[in-house]
């Protein structure tokens, strides 16, 4: 690898363009509106209700010390399922809405550059209570899952889209999470796209301490067929894409 590659890769990681950087020219800045914190979808579209945090009393109790001790990547997982109990703490634990600000604004469980929160988070289900095998989103605002879609061979299709990777075809749910470039392009233009990186760390380390909570591991991965898994969600790969995925299951 020549030099001169290297070092373009490298300037990634810096923050060199904010002094480069027109903030002014902005669609925040020329006072169009923001994209919405959540993708639309039908009203007639099938929606699961998941338990509110405060009916979950009885499960995620454990200490901070404990959790971030015992915090480690799991790549095997028991059959036995999650219940939904435990799938609404993880994606409260990771995408939950503490509050709506405006139209384009919400508070959550993680941080996010600006309040912009880029990510949809879908799911791979594969072993939960009460849900069939399918491909789900999670509609952070009313806190419900939306099914997307079945998909024959879901197992054998999540593990070729993760390169062969089989854990998250043995998992009771895979977590994939895309992106929306605009909802942060909308206020950082250029320099959006370093802090979408840094903001994927924030919400899987969050799954990361949920899952110790209830005795549940992952693996977060970052290597996976950017195509294949975009086809696996039906997303466009240019306005919406793959950025990170994380299987979840009870520890052996």
């Amino acid at each position: 690898m020549d030099r001169q590659t290297l070092e373009a890769h490298r300037s990634f990681l810096k923050d060199d363009i904010r002094q480069k950087l027109d903030f002014s020219q902005t669609a925040q800045s020329r006072r169009l509106p923001p994209p919405p914190v959540e993708k639309p979808f039908s009203v007639n579209a099938k929606r699961i209700d998941l338990p509110r945090v405060k009916q979950l009393e009885q499960i995620g109790n454990i200490d901070l010390k404990t959790a971030i001790a015992k915090r480690e990547s799991c790549r095997i997982y028991a059959d036995t399922p999650l219940t939904l109990e435990e799938l609404s703490l993880l994606l409260w634990a990771t995408q939950g809405v503490r509050l709506k600000l405006d139209a384009g604004h919400t508070l959550r469980t993680v941080p996010s550059a600006g309040c912009r929160h880029a990510f949809e988070t879908y799911l791979g289900v594969l072993n939960v209570n009460g849900l069939a095998k399918g491909i789900y989103r999670y509609l952070p605002l009313e806190h419900q899952l939306l099914f997307e879609f079945e998909v024959t061979e879901l197992e054998r299709k999540i593990t070729r889209a993760a390169l062969g990777q089989p854990y998250p075809g043995d998992a009771a749910v895979t977590f994939i999470w895309t992106v929306i470039p605009y909802r942060m392009e909308w206020r950082y233009g250029l320099a959006a796209h370093k802090v979408i990186a840094l903001d994927a760390g924030h919400v899987c380390q969050n799954l990361y301490l949920a899952c110790e909570a209830i005795g549940a591991g992952t693996c977060a991965i970052a290597a996976y067929d950017q195509q294949v898994m975009d086809d696996l969600l039906l997303v466009d790969g240019e306005e919406e894409f793959t950025i990170y995925l994380a299987p979840v299951g009870k520890k052996p």
